[in-house]
């Protein structure tokens, strides 16, 4: 009997059934729309450019100088840190890789309802994903109980950009992937590069900034 190998054919009828599976549950999703005045409601301010991610940067702001000793407030002062750089590393993948890969809004493809404006960018991979996991990891690598709100800002962040038709569950998934990877990557070097993190809060410090 010999090995079950897989053909490019099944492996493009696979992926079509995955692509097809995305599609039919931002549409179930977006059928809320118009139906529940509540959801309407709370998706309007989540999925917009500012509410989410204005509340994490609060949120980080008070970490940065929060702590019951030094130790505490340097170790969440090292996670905020991180978040920031991360932050900025998730935005420029997620840039590289939309230049090599285009693909469609699900509004585009479907006759769905928006809360939003409608980007022309690719939707693959999210960016507000990318950006929101790569902030709450780099703070659960620091404080695992400060991330807690943050990883629930960045799901509701993202379920609202579904629910609105901007995105497919798998551009979010990716997006996600991303940006936790790179946040613990860059806490990995933050660790290897010591003593450079300490002497830019050394720093800080002196100018009465943490």
């Amino acid at each position: 009997m010999g090995r079950f190998q897989p053909t490019p054919g099944r492996a493009r009828v696979a992926v079509e059934t995955l692509l097809d599976l995305d599609g039919r549950i931002v549409v179930w999703l977006n059928g809320g729309i118009g139906h529940f005045a509540f959801l309407d409601r709370a998706g309007y301010l989540a999925v917009s450019d500012y509410f989410v991610p204005l509340a994490m940067c609060f949120w980080m702001l008070g970490l940065w100088f929060f702590g019951k000793d030094n130790q505490e407030r340097g170790r969440n002062q090292r996670a905020v840190l991180a978040a920031a750089i991360a932050l900025g590393f998730a935005n420029l993948a997620v840039l590289l890789l939309d230049q090599a890969i285009f693909r469609g809004r699900p509004f585009t493809r479907f006759d769905l309802a928006t809360l939003f404006y409608e980007p022309t960018d690719s939707s693959f991979p999210s960016n507000p994903a990318a950006v929101a996991f790569a902030v709450a990891t780099a703070i659960w690598l620091g404080n695992r109980r400060a991330a807690l709100l943050l990883f629930g800002l960045a799901v509701i962040w993202c379920l609202a950009r579904i629910y609105s038709g901007l995105f497919y569950p798998s551009d979010t998934l990716a997006g996600g992937l991303i940006g936790a990877s790179i946040a613990w990557l860059v806490t990995l070097g933050m660790r290897r590069i010591e003593p450079v993190p300490t002497w830019v809060l050394n720093g800080a410090r002196l100018l009465h900034l943490a």
